[in-house]
């Protein structure tokens, strides 16, 4: 959500509107919120004043009393400034709720950093890492790896429960979790992060947080009967640990780092995506989530892509990192950083990771706060999430980067010791 002190002031919100207005027609929506959030400031300056004279005819009525003198004049001036103050309230009522509802419908202002683009042909490869293989052979899609090898079967979890799950077996299976391990590992021990296991299920306040809510709602599972919902990421329990609490400042920055399962709907993506692992309704994920001072939280972006990073330079993976442009932007995001991994069945990269700042616009949704000393007025505290990875797109990148022309696919050498030792899957 936006700072409204921001959009009240000309200057500040001229400028924002020019931002906002490059992540697309979202400049009806401020010039409404401008003119509810001023209406509002202006309305609170006459009960203000009003409540002021209030008083001060109190005091005189209560004075004039003592010393004998007529106060019925004052009583009925002081009468209907009550009736106008009671008017002007109920007149307040629903500003803030329209106040509320339209600022919730605004996206974050991009960094001046980010590229300024109309769509996602507009986004600005920052770098690419590693060698992209070269097969003597056709290469196969992960999924016809997986059905062939006997440690993916897509059939049967149709059965089970629709289209876009998967049923993991054996080595499948293994591999998935060993990924997880993997990188938790990595993360834990090597990158400073706290490993927490949070809720998979969250409830209204903490998605309206994140800011998946109320704009994303057809993305989301809900639980029939319940004002809760099965989580779309990690990124959701883990912001919503600090809500509604004042952090010392001296502990910032505090990062997290949650493997969980994640649900998705995946509302408006039909026919995109529909084989394999990469779109699912329900796939694995290693979450990043940092806390941080405003001043630092552009650096704490770039070391949790390096995170992110460490991840598949580790696995031999070869990738490339993108910064997206304002049209292409998360909704909470104020700047991101994609990392897109090499898949051969495609020949071309894949999204395996989104590293984003939001600044402070999930923080004030989420009345997050921190002071820098002990009597210091409170400020909002900036919130980064990042994928450290999607665990299934990293598996089907190792089913596809490392198969070979009899079938079988080697395992990463790093990620060895978290398969008891196994070098490669095959069917013999």
């Amino acid at each position: 959500m936006l700072d409204p002190k921001f959009v009240r002031d000309d200057k500040d919100f001229a400028e924002i509107k020019k931002k906002i207005e490059t992540r697309g027609p979202f400049g009806p929506f401020l010039d409404e919120f401008r003119k509810v959030t001023l209406k509002e400031r202006e309305k609170l300056r006459e009960l203000e004043e009003l409540r002021a004279r209030k008083n001060r005819l109190s005091e005189q009525i209560i004075k004039d009393k003592r010393e004998g003198k007529e106060v019925e004049g004052l009583i009925q001036e002081s009468k209907k400034i009550g009736d106008e103050i009671d008017r002007i309230s109920e007149e307040m009522k629903g500003i803030p709720t329209s106040s509320s509802k339209l600022g919730l419908a605004i996206p974050n202002i991009p960094h001046d950093s980010v590229p300024i683009g109309k769509s996602s042909e507009d986004n600005v490869v920052e770098r690419v890492v590693g060698q992209v293989p070269e097969f003597p052979f056709e290469p196969e899609a992960h999924w016809d790896i997986g059905t062939r090898l006997g440690i993916l079967d897509f059939e049967r979890a149709a059965k089970i429960a629709g289209s876009r799950f998967a049923v993991y077996l054996g080595a499948g299976a293994l591999l998935e979790r060993a990924l997880i391990n993997f990188m938790l590992d990595i993360h834990t021990r090597e990158k400073g992060f706290m490993e927490v296991i949070p809720p998979f299920i969250a409830n209204e306040a903490s998605l309206t947080s994140t800011g998946n809510l109320p704009k994303f709602a057809e993305d989301l599972f809900k639980l029939e009967g319940y004002e809760l919902y099965l989580i779309p990421t990690a990124e959701v329990p883990l912001t919503n640990i600090y809500r509604n609490e004042i952090l010392d400042g001296n502990i910032l920055p505090q990062r997290f780092v949650a493997y969980t399962p994640c649900f998705r709907s995946e509302a408006g993506s039909y026919g995109k995506d529909i084989r394999g692992l990469i779109r699912q309704h329900q796939f694995n994920k290693v979450e990043l989530l940092i806390f941080s001072r405003p001043e630092r939280s552009f650096d704490e972006l770039e070391s949790m892509t390096e995170a992110a990073e460490e991840v598949l330079k580790r696995l031999g993976l070869a990738y490339r990192v993108v910064s997206l442009c304002t049209a292409d932007l998360g909704f909470a995001s104020s700047k991101t950083y994609d990392l897109e991994v090499w898949m051969p069945s495609r020949e071309n990269f894949v999204e395996i990771s989104s590293c984003s700042n939001c600044t402070d616009f999930q923080a004030r949704r989420a009345n997050i706060r921190f002071r820098k000393e002990p009597k210091a007025k409170p400020e909002f505290v900036h919130t980064l999430n990042g994928s450290g990875l999607a665990v299934g797109r990293t598996a089907s990148a190792i089913l596809e980067n490392y198969q070979q022309a009899d079938g079988s696919v080697w395992i990463p050498e790093g990620l060895r010791p978290y398969l008891h030792g196994l070098e490669k899957i095959s069917t013999v």
